[in-house]
């Protein structure tokens, strides 16, 4: 189809109201659960875009169209976008142990191709959610979206890079009327992936830090990632820029695993292992499994030990005077409620949930 562009500039991008016609690709995953029926509450149309086997039940009991496809497939994006006023964009490949070829065709190709369909059919605002880990490892500084882009070298890391700098590309060379949000790690209720893997850890009697455990860790509740999501649709600052998300009061390292801990009544780390050792373990246990052909993740990689050994800190100055983001929800708050929603789903033994004060 003929393409057409909707003239911006940035920092004075038209602001979008509520009533309107959303499409959000991934919209079945964690985020995805949490925003869409904010959207919903906010007076919007939403459709969602799901790949074929996804179980997508709860959305079609809230009446929000699903159409199957694939970022990966241009020809799958067409008829999801017909009409669309706005698009939000979290579909993304993670924490599955595949080849950096796969995590390009989806992170990288399919953002490119739900770019292109948003410019070809019109679409007024399209919000691209990237990531922190776009930043590298964190050596103490603030990171501010300024910083350069250096990823750790993970596929996930080095293609969400990737695909940032082809929306900013894309802003600049053909107007595409985007927003950049990268994320701290997004956590909350019903995240099985990163939450629920560090308390069956820690519930194993197999949780440590990653050296002294002081640094500080970037994190956001998924209620202020939804928050600042919207203000990226909606604000008439946003368009053509690029915003960090975390909490301004970051837990360090060891904060995190005991406030997890003390929640789920398991008992805090104590064992403190060098993050050199830790590294290098990381890298022998990704090389067994390449060798072994796994088609699991390792239970430790480089990349989860930078991820909590590292000191990092995101400013999101940015995001707080542009966007009008305020973060809602203390980080030991958020831990509270995903531990409550953890716990109905793993419930502690009679003995260890009266040891621990935890009621349910």
């Amino acid at each position: 189809p003929q393409r057409r562009v909707v003239p911006w500039a940035p920092g004075i991008g038209r602001g979008l109201g509520a009533g309107m016609e959303i499409l959000v690709t991934g919209g079945n995953g964690f985020l995805g659960r949490h925003l869409v029926p904010r959207l919903l509450e906010g007076g919007h149309r939403v459709r969602v875009l799901a790949l074929e086997a996804e179980e997508t039940s709860w959305l079609e009991a809230r009446g929000v169209p699903v159409h199957r496809g694939d970022v990966r497939r241009a020809e799958t994006l067409s008829v999801p976008m017909r009409r669309v006023e706005a698009v939000i964009h979290l579909a993304a490949m993670q924490d599955v142990w595949r080849p950096l070829a796969d995590y390009r065709a989806v992170n990288v190709s399919g953002t490119a191709n739900v770019c292109r369909e948003a410019l070809a059919a019109g679409v007024q605002r399209l919000v691209h959610v990237s990531s922190s880990s776009v930043y590298g490892l964190g050596g103490g500084a603030e990171l501010t979206e300024a910083s350069p882009l250096v990823a750790f070298p993970d596929p996930y890391a080095i293609t969400k890079a990737e695909a940032d700098r082809l929306v900013q590309r894309m802003i600049r060379e053909e107007a595409l009327p985007a927003v950049i949000i990268r994320p701290a790690q997004i956590f909350g209720p019903g995240d099985a992936v990163h939450f629920g893997q560090m308390a069956e850890r820690l519930r194993a009697g197999r949780g440590l830090v990653v050296g002294s455990g002081r640094n500080r860790v970037p994190f956001v509740y998924v209620t202020d990632a939804v928050q600042a999501l919207l203000l990226a649709l909606e604000s008439q600052q946003a368009v053509g820029g690029a915003f960090n998300l975390a909490h301004d009061h970051p837990l360090t390292q060891a904060e995190l695993l005991r406030s997890i801990a003390e929640q789920i009544g398991a008992p805090p780390p104590r064992l403190h292992v060098p993050f050199s050792a830790l590294y290098a373990a990381g890298w022998a246990a990704e090389r067994v499994a390449l060798l072994r052909g796994a088609g699991r993740r390792p239970p430790l990689t480089r990349f989860g030990v930078a991820f909590l050994g590292a000191d990092t800190r995101l400013s999101i100055e940015a995001a707080r005077s542009r966007l009008g983001f305020r973060p809602e929800v203390p980080l030991r708050e958020g831990v509270r409620r995903a531990a409550a929603w953890y716990l109905r789903r793993q419930p502690l033994p009679d003995g260890a949930r009266a040891a621990s004060g935890q009621v349910q």
